[in-house]
């Protein structure tokens, strides 16, 4: 479990236990997730799908669920592209944003992949039209560094 800057705010390594809860939160959060045209595969995947993603070893994407007390809000994944270069992802529910828990969850992964994974780079897409998730990686210090036909992607260099 990693601790973020928000009092009972955690990031918590998913397994396959959390599958249910993590359906279960994308399921309430559809029209929230498929706004901006991303996640559509996503919130189609039936439990099943979560399950045996979750239950995949975690030496491939380093997968958390962001948990404010005790409850899953969110989801943030480091995904080893080219060790020590990672990519990133996260989502939170809509009832979650816009309170600083994604950038405080990027900022305690991003402390974890520097010292624990010795991560030199950190790259993350984000859909045109969703500012609110690139003014989250601009709070965390990455930069736009490629526009491609639906999506920006941003960098952040750790060493």
């Amino acid at each position: 479990m990693l601790e973020t800057s928000i009092s009972g705010l955690f990031l918590v390594p998913l397994t396959e236990r959390h599958a249910p809860a993590l359906y279960e939160l994308v399921q309430q959060n559809r029209r929230h997730l498929t706004a901006h045209g991303d996640y559509k595969d996503l919130v189609a995947a039936p439990l099943e799908s979560f399950s045996t993603e979750l239950a995949e070893p975690a030496n491939r994407n380093l997968r958390f669920g962001i948990s404010l007390q005790m409850q899953l809000v969110g989801r943030i994944d480091l995904i080893p592209v080219d060790p020590p270069r990672y990519g990133l992802g996260y989502w939170l529910a809509q009832t979650a944003t816009g309170k600083g828990y994604a950038t405080a969850a990027l900022k305690a992964l991003l402390e974890f992949a520097s010292i624990e994974l010795q991560a030199s780079d950190i790259f993350a897409g984000v859909t045109h039209g969703n500012l609110r998730s690139a003014a989250v990686l601009e709070r965390a210090g990455f930069v736009p560094v490629e526009t491609f036909e639906t999506y920006t992607r941003f960098h952040r260099a750790l060493v």
